[in-house]
């Protein structure tokens, strides 16, 4: 299970408007015969290196396409079902979730790359086939220190023995990384069989071999050619491979030469869409289009004017064109006159804002810091959130754990969700949050002063977002100010703990809902633990959950560990997002998937 940092709205800037230009006029110079799938981005990627992506969901979703991880989603199954992908046939679990064993299946190559020049590995045809070496070597690199991951918590939580102990070496020796030495915990058996050994039991562990942009393959041979720049230059086993990149731009994926004949094969849905979908994908070769064409446009006019215009195949709604697209939660008639069709879908999303746990004036565990965090979250007006930011396209959340995931609980409920001046204005008062001075802002208990700073980004969005925090907290007498800056630095920012305040959305990746807990266990501070929330009873609750399988009892543990992040609101979470999606009438078999990111070889454009 992991997630992927979204931001909450959109950047802004006239860059996005240029490329959108400049994009829209390339693209007409094409060929009309080549298949040419085109969507937008709302913020710009990050790297097309796993370790490097800071959970980027952008970043991520490029990288779906190209690398390929071990298991795949059912594109079309509901509820969401595992299959194979690169390995033969789905995992032997054994040892209560301890060891995991796959084999790879024979006959997979990588896309040609001049990094595979002179390779001692090449076959009599000069192609670079798979092996379970290399989802070894591309585990390990997570455990790197050069690379500094924010997903290596998803592989030390699991203890895969032996390989903490060979970070510690590189960490202490300042010699470099030893890929080359076994440990028991990540071994290629043999060619094709790959086992991991896990230190704690994890029955659900296994859901990261469906993720590309953690256990996608990479070919040591590409890392070791490209150095510092193998962000750049990912090379993989997927459908699709990296044409050309326009950083922050424009990024062009070309059907993969190499990869090889592949037809849809699951279990679809007793459903419409579904059914329709694998009728039409039945017997066609995948992947479905030539090209994939990505544009970055921040703001939401260009995107959504660039919708209209035909300049992209499908469009999640940009909130503030929500009451003209989709009024009343229907598709406006100007859109449906015009062939373009509606998806909607409550997302396994959770939007929240957190707080960093060692900042001197919102961070801590004593009463009137707890205090504080609560009062903040009371004051905080959610039903306007909703209303205003998202125009009733969301439900209000009661807890971190999103929708579509285990321990998620429609009936739970929390003061998550509740607005109340009032008791917020009471528990600042009791603990000593007062207005000694008469200037109208409450000070510190100790009579410094009290200024509560709230990361954002620069979209208009964000600046409507903004507006609504410091009315609310203006409204109890607390002082907001804001620090405004781009996606990337912001996530920099929250890597190395210098924010005090930051929202975005967390989107999961598998049906397991623990991640939604892992965001507060204490030995995940700095990577998935934004906040760096650090709670012993809280730890030893998430640590229980984990081993369990699904049930009433890991339910019940996974609802105690939710009471605790209530009472001590290192996050104060607002909703989980409903989003309307509009597809054109050339575009077919999109359905959205609740998990998967390799999505886009089932895609066709059938343009007139």
């Amino acid at each position: 299970m992991t997630r992927r940092r979204f931001m909450q709205g959109v950047l802004g800037g006239a860059a996005g408007l240029a490329a959108w230009q400049a994009g829209t006029a390339e693209g007409a110079s094409r060929p009309s015969a080549e298949k040419v799938l085109r969507l937008a981005f709302p913020a710009p990627e990050n790297t097309f290196d796993p370790p490097s992506t800071n959970s980027d969901f952008y970043s991520t979703t490029v990288l779906a396409q190209i690398l390929e991880a071990p298991l795949t989603y059912d594109y079309l199954a509901r509820p969401p079902r595992l299959m194979p992908n690169t390995a033969e046939a789905l995992p032997t679990i054994e040892d209560g979730g301890r060891t995991i064993t796959l084999r790879i299946r024979p006959g997979i190559f990588f896309a040609d790359d001049p990094a595979f020049k002179g390779s001692k590995r090449l076959d009599a045809q000069g192609r670079r086939e798979l092996t379970a070496e290399d989802y070894v070597y591309a585990i390990k690199r997570f455990y790197d220190p050069r690379y500094a991951s924010s997903d290596l918590y998803l592989f030390e939580g699991a203890k895969l023995l032996g390989l903490s102990e060979l970070r510690q070496r590189a960490l202490q020796s300042k010699r470099g990384f030893d890929y080359d030495t076994p440990v028991e915990g990540l071994r290629a058996l043999d060619r094709y069989t790959l086992r991991l050994r896990l230190g704690d039991p994890d029955p659900r562990w296994h859901y990261n071999l469906a993720m590309p942009g953690i256990t996608g393959a990479v070919a040591r041979e590409v890392v070791e050619h490209y150095g510092p720049d193998i962000g750049a230059h990912p090379v993989g086993t997927g459908p699709f491979r990296l044409a050309r990149w326009r950083r922050a731009s424009r990024i062009e994926l070309e059907r993969s030469p190499s990869y090889r004949r592949r037809r849809y094969e699951g279990q679809p849905a007793d459903d419409p869409i579904a059914q329709g979908i694998a009728s039409r994908l039945a017997g066609r070769d995948l992947p479905c289009v030539d090209r994939v064409v990505i544009d970055i446009v921040e703001e939401a006019q260009p995107r959504w004017l660039s919708f209209l215009q035909g300049d992209f195949d499908w469009l999640p709604v940009p909130a503030p064109f929500i009451p003209l697209a989709v009024p009343g939660g229907r598709l406006a008639p100007f859109l449906a006159k015009r062939g373009i069709q509606l998806q909607t879908e409550l997302q396994a999303v959770m939007a929240m804002h957190y707080f960093a746990m060692e900042d001197p004036v919102v961070g801590g565990y004593t009463p009137p810091k707890v205090a504080l965090r609560r009062a903040i979250g009371l004051a905080y007006d959610e039903p306007s959130d909703i209303r205003l930011l998202r125009h009733g396209m969301a439900i209000p959340a009661q807890s971190t754990i999103a929708p579509h995931t285990f321990g998620y609980e429609p009936d739970y409920r929390s003061e998550m969700s509740v607005h109340d001046p009032a008791r917020a204005k009471a528990l600042l008062d009791v603990y000593g949050y007062l207005d000694r001075n008469g200037d109208g802002w409450r000070e510190q208990p100790d009579g410094s002063p009290l200024v509560l700073r709230v990361a954002s980004l620069a979209s208009q969005e964000d600046r409507a977002a903004n507006e609504l925090w410091k009315r609310s907290l203006n409204a109890v007498g607390l002082k907001v100010e804001f620090d405004v800056s781009t996606w990337p630095e912001l996530l920099k920012k929250t890597r190395t703990g210098g924010l005090q305040i930051w929202g975005f959305r967390w989107s999961a990746q598998s049906p397991d809902g623990g991640f939604y807990l892992s965001i507060a266990y204490g030995p995940n501070a700095g990577e998935s633990n934004d906040p760096r929330f650090a709670l012993p009873a809280f730890d030893r609750l998430y640590e229980a959950q984990r081993r369990l399988p699904d049930g009433p009892q890991r339910l019940a543990l996974m609802r105690q560990a939710k009471d605790l992040l209530v009472a001590y609101m290192p996050y104060k979470v607002h909703r989980h997002d409903i989003v309307p999606t509009l597809l054109q009438p050339w575009l077919r078999h999109y359905w959205v998937h609740p998990f998967m990111r390799d999505y886009f070889q089932y895609l066709d454009v059938e343009r007139s």
